[in-house]
């Protein structure tokens, strides 16, 4: 049972990060929409890069990107309290646990499509952020992913009664 309860202690610690996360940009909205503007609008890619007509510069858009990510910070935060309450409940049966797992997934699944999908591939490689010094959160978002990936991996490994 210990083990059980380390592994709804570690998706607890994903929800609480991905309520800060939410938290954060409800709170203090410029920051990271200043990053999600500047990421759209490409504007501080290489001078010379051919990658710039991908830009888009309609302020809408950029803070509709934004409040899209909010949005998805906030659901991912409850999808994982959610998961990680019915894992506490589940503690007490291998076969139990096992079941409950699935939601705590789904969450986890949401992060790292969050940061991997959003961050590195969109973020990254389509409005080429790997070029900007200033505007770049692809270490960043990694990190994010390798955090919250471990525990997607830990997660699903069986434990005996």
């Amino acid at each position: 049972m210990t083990i059980r309860l380390c592994k709804a202690a570690l998706v607890a610690a994903m929800a609480l990060f991905f309520t800060l996360v939410a938290f954060g940009n409800l709170t203090d909205p410029g920051t990271n929409l200043a990053f999600v503007r500047h990421v759209l609008a490409m504007d501080t890619i290489f001078p010379d890069s051919r990658l710039g007509w991908r830009a888009i510069h309609n302020p809408a858009l950029q803070v509709a990107g934004f409040a899209a990510i909010v949005l998805w910070e906030a659901a991912t935060a409850v999808v994982l309290w959610l998961g990680a309450l019915r894992l506490v409940r589940a503690r007490g049966t291998a076969a139990g646990f096992a079941a409950a797992r699935p939601l705590a997934v789904v969450g986890l699944t949401m992060g790292v499509l969050l940061y991997a999908l959003g961050f590195v591939v969109i973020g990254g490689e389509w409005f080429a952020m790997w070029q900007s010094k200033i505007w770049n959160g692809q270490a960043t978002a990694f990190g994010f992913t390798a955090m919250i990936g471990l525990v997607l991996v830990v997660l699903p490994m069986p434990e005996a009664d």
